[in-house]
């Protein structure tokens, strides 16, 4: 088949969205100085919000609308992408709104750089409630994470990219085969899957899509959103990265983020000779059987095990992250080389 070069394929999965449909088909149709296909993949909804879009969306004829034969967000995706006709490949939620220049500024983004393949972009949460102060402190951390290096330093702390703006190149969303379908979840997933590819992600500056949080969204009700399956998923590629090539580890943080974080790495196989802490009950006693240390003992400690281990961050305390960061920078450690952060 073949494939129009500047066309945007739009897939947006569905499933009782309601009164948010319209607008965020509204927010795609409306998008400006593009050439784009909507095709929106009904994942069995009941709630009549596709039936009831008015007739200038519906009958748009850049409007799309494909059963998915199977339940779920990931064979919804495969559904849409079966139709998709462009060299372009957009994901988007049926209940947030894209700006109106948002697949432009993704399109020539990638069009600037052919070294990324993956683009996502800023956002503004939005909500009809109070937004809690964990949400704002993630949009901040995510909008920070434009360049590809920056993505890439932090990709195992929490996942990168906004799943409802990841606009791909068809080449390389056929070689990732799209999203999979694993116990955690799969956005979070396929960026760990792009990045142990070398496959380079970035966004282009500027807000491109209001993020909609509400108390239906899949990361309050689908448990492969559980925290201990997202260390899992971080454990899982880290194990098979080239960070952990013939390395063993050591854990900055005792406590149960530090203590889980060893427990799925030895699963993997991944030796992990000790932690380090700053609470002067856990300095000097063994957890799991490997010593805690304080961390000003940690030069120390590797000049004596003549060894190269990856320091791993695993405090979730806020503001924690900031600060262990600057104290081993402080100790000529470089950051994605001798150290990085899983919380």
């Amino acid at each position: 088949m073949r494939h129009q070069a500047s066309l945007i394929s739009v897939i947006m999965p569905v499933h009782n969205a309601g009164n948010y449909l319209e607008d965020a088909v509204a927010s795609i149709l409306n998008q400006k100085k593009v050439t784009l296909e909507l095709i929106l993949v009904d994942d069995h909804s009941t709630d009549f919000a596709i039936e009831n879009l008015t007739k200038e969306l519906a009958q748009d004829p850049r409007f799309k609308l494909v059963l998915s034969e199977k339940y779920g967000v990931v064979a919804a995706m495969k559904a849409g992408f079966t139709h998709a006709q462009g060299m372009y490949i957009a994901r988007m939620d049926a209940d947030d709104i894209s700006l109106s220049n948002r697949l432009s500024e993704q399109l020539n983004y990638l069009q600037r750089h052919p070294e990324i393949g993956i683009a996502g972009a800023q956002v503004k949460i939005i909500s009809d409630s109070v937004i809690a102060d964990g949400f704002i402190l993630y949009e901040k951390w995510l909008n920070k994470l434009c360049l590809p290096e920056d993505i890439e330093r932090e990709i195992f702390i929490e996942s990168p990219i906004p799943n409802p703006t990841a606009f791909f190149r068809r080449d390389i969303y056929e070689q990732l085969n799209g999203y999979h379908d694993p116990v955690w979840a799969e956005d979070y997933d396929l960026w760990l899957r792009a990045h142990a590819m070398g496959i380079k992600m970035g966004k282009p500056a500027g807000i491109l899509l209001h993020w909609r949080e509400h108390e239906k969204r899949l990361t309050h009700n689908d448990e492969r959103y559980d925290n201990k399956l997202f260390m899992q998923a971080k454990a899982h590629y880290l194990a098979r990265s080239h960070h952990l090539q013939k390395r063993k580890v050591i854990i900055w943080g005792a406590g149960p983020t530090g203590t889980y974080l060893h427990d799925i790495l030895v699963e993997q196989s991944i030796e992990v000779e000790a932690f380090l802490d700053v609470d002067p009950r856990l300095i000097g006693s063994l957890k799991r059987g490997v010593p805690v240390l304080h961390f000003s003992e940690l030069n120390n400690h590797i000049s004596a095990q003549d060894n190269t281990a990856l320091i791993i961050g695993a405090v979730g305390a806020r503001g924690a992250r900031a600060k262990i960061r600057q104290a081993l920078l402080d100790m000529g450690k470089e950051e994605g080389a001798d150290f990085l952060f899983a919380a």
